[in-house]
């Protein structure tokens, strides 16, 4: 709280306050409701900048902004609001995303009220996520969060629009089960009942419960991630929604998955971490390899770029799994750098959907001519996802390889094998990506998709939302330090916990079995840690 402001409700309640008037706003059209909801999430990104810009120390790991107020007594919920160097460039990017989508939404005439309050539904459970400080209210949120994307897809959606969207709230539905499941469990363990996070951080669990914990809400962040085998909603949701909803869903709630890990499975369960962390870059390096094979083999668009996106949240697990600050660091640096390109990728995707009206690779081809700007726009953001040196995608990719390469936890032919299969997703990310530019940019114009020709190309707001994006890429890609001061502390200190946890893990080992070690995933330096 700054003064007496509470600046961090505001941020959360605004876009929720202002969705409930669109109702009366006289407009069928949604010309009107447009800018409103415009207006709305513009505002509620100034609340952002002001607050964080004013009170955030990037040098304080500790809670900030704190609110706290009891909501429903009866069953200890509390309304616990906070944020970290974690939570911080990740409520920035919601913001921003979202804010982009509703301006990319200029076009929707179906429904257009009930379009943008559901935009802003969705705006404050994505800010109340990375913001609750409160066991149930961050379910809570989570829960909330599902309803409008189910709804934006079921209603706004392709052909096969309910299936996706039934898909999706099924997935994401019965996972969430288990957050809730691990969070009891966590919260009634002991002397004390307490839902507040930091208060669960600080519990001495015994390591059967932090296992059981740990797998619960492994399976239900890694729906959301999505971690392979449990992704394949995603493909489908991708590509049966429309642009503005792929550019959020792409840009910000995947990075819930990452959060989720990162707040409760290494800040609140460390030792359990360390027993699954070898699991977790296996994991991490099947979605690399797995997702770019995929994608390799899509000729719709947009499915290509939806398993691109589960081959780069991949690297978000082997970062998190690390043992190492830099690794961690790695992390975080590509949920937001991939948030930026796939919302950019997104975007022009459904750009080219509205003057192809297809989005089947092979029934494009030539349009390059006829569409110069958005060809330059996609390149460019094609060339960022293929982690191109410049841009985020590249220090992103590259820290997170330097964090687990370093690690001295992991023994010398574990990380070869890592490197050597992470490596072939590498080099299949660029096949894949600019075959995709060769098919639709060049090759023989179709002229049976009988294009409009004088109202082809980039429009303003077009140019405005991808270079709204294109900057933040190219600013990180170039210095690193815009984005990574904001959290280089508190990923830090979550990797210090972890790797405090070690001598403990090692003695239980040893003392279970001597020389349990394989040499294959533990090197010696489990049993005797450098720090």
């Amino acid at each position: 709280m700054i003064g007496n402001i509470p600046w961090l409700t505001a941020i959360i309640i605004v876009p929720l306050l202002t969705a409930l008037f669109i109702p009366l706003i006289p407009d069928k059209e949604g010309r009107t409701v447009r800018w409103y909801a415009l207006t709305a999430s513009l505002l509620n990104l100034g609340l952002i900048a002001y607050a964080f810009w004013n009170s955030y120390n990037f040098k304080n790991t500790k809670l900030q902004l704190t609110e706290s107020y009891p909501w429903v007594p009866q069953i200890g919920l509390n309304w616990s609001v906070g944020i970290d160097g974690l939570s911080m460039p990740l409520i920035v990017l919601s913001s921003l995303i979202t804010t982009l989508a509703v301006l990319a939404s200029w076009q929707v005439k179906h429904k257009p009220k009930l379009f943008y309050f559901l935009i802003l539904v969705l705006y404050s459970a994505q800010i109340g996520v990375f913001a609750a400080q409160d066991l149930l209210l961050f379910f809570i949120f989570w829960e909330v969060e599902l309803v409008p994307v189910y709804l934006l897809i079921a209603i706004w959606g392709g052909a096969k629009r309910r299936y996706a969207a039934t898909k999706f709230i099924l997935y994401t539905a019965l996972a969430s089960i288990f957050i809730l499941v691990s969070g009891l469990t966590l919260a009634f363990y002991g002397d004390t009942v307490t839902f507040n996070l930091t208060q669960l951080g600080m519990k001495d669990y015994s390591l059967t419960i932090e296992v059981l914990a740990y797998v619960g809400f492994l399976i239900a962040y890694g729906v959301k991630l999505p971690l392979f085998p449990l992704h394949t909603w995603l493909p489908d949701a991708h590509s049966e929604a429309s642009a503005p909803i792929s550019m959020i869903l792409a840009g910000v709630l995947l990075k819930m998955g990452g959060y989720g890990l990162i707040r409760m499975n290494l800040e609140m369960l460390p030792h359990a971490h360390i027993k699954f962390a070898p699991l977790l870059v296996i994991l991490g390096v099947i979605n690399i390899v797995y997702g770019a094979f995929s994608a390799f083999g899509q000729t719709n668009l947009k499915r290509r770029l939806a398993y691109s996106s589960i081959s780069h949240m991949g690297f978000v697990l082997i970062g998190i799994a690390s043992f190492t600050a830099l690794g961690m660091n790695g992390a975080v640096l590509q949920m937001i750098s991939h948030g930026l390109i796939a919302a950019a990728l997104f975007f022009l995707c459904g750009s080219t959907y509205e003057r192809t009206h297809t989005l089947m690779m092979d029934e494009m081809g030539g349009l390059a001519k006829q569409m110069p700007k958005i060809f330059a726009l996609f390149t460019a953001a094609s060339l960022a996802s293929l982690a191109l040196p410049g841009m985020s995608g590249f220090v992103g990719e590259l820290t997170i390889f330097l964090g687990v390469t370093t690690s001295d936890v992991y023994s010398s032919a574990f990380k070869v094998v890592v490197v050597f299969l992470t490596g072939v997703g590498l080099i299949l990310t660029p096949i894949y990506l600019l075959s995709m530019l060769r098919v639709v940019f060049y090759g023989q114009e179709n002229l049976n998709l009988g294009l409009e020709k004088y109202s082809l190309d980039a429009k303003p707001r077009e140019i405005f939302i991808t270079a709204s994006l294109l900057i933040p890429i190219i600013g990180i890609g170039l210095y690193p330090k815009l984005i990574t001061t904001t959290y280089d502390y508190k990923t830090i200190e979550v990797a210090s916990k972890v790797r405090s946890a070690l001598p403990v893990i090692a003695q239980q080992e040893t003392s279970r079995q001597a020389g349990l070690n394989s040499g294959l995933l533990i090197s010696p330096g489990l049993i005797a840690p450098k720090f």
